[in-house]
């Protein structure tokens, strides 16, 4: 059974600094490209950070850029978002999204609160 579970996510003052993770089981993950997606309240869902199956080639939408990184480790099958710097209109629900040629799949989102 396909699996991505996010995790870290929370309430985080302006300024502040996350983690997010996605476990992925089910599949062979090494074989996917990873993305991170966010949706907030009321707006389309968007591409927030995508990395490559080998890790060697990333891509972040602007309004990110200099203060988030996604990084993955294939041993542990797992998809990371380091967040910094944070303001409060990165407030969402992020996803992490596991896709290749065949396939793609969800997870069920994290939700991120950025406010004082």
């Amino acid at each position: 059974q396909v699996r991505l579970v996010e995790s870290g996510g929370g309430l985080v003052q302006p300024g502040g600094s996350l983690r997010l993770s996605c476990a992925a089981s089910g599949f062979t993950f090494s074989n996917y490209a990873m993305n991170w997606y966010r949706q907030a309240p009321g707006k389309e869902r968007e591409l927030v950070a995508a990395m490559s199956s080998t890790g060697g080639s990333t891509h972040y939408a602007d309004s990110v850029k200099g203060r988030f990184t996604i990084s993955r480790d294939n041993a542990k099958n797992t998809v990371y978002l380091q967040m910094n710097s944070l303001k409060s209109e990165d407030t969402a629900v992020y996803y992490c999204r596991a896709r290749n040629y065949d396939y793609d799949y969800w997870g069920q989102g994290t939700q991120v609160t950025v406010s004082s």
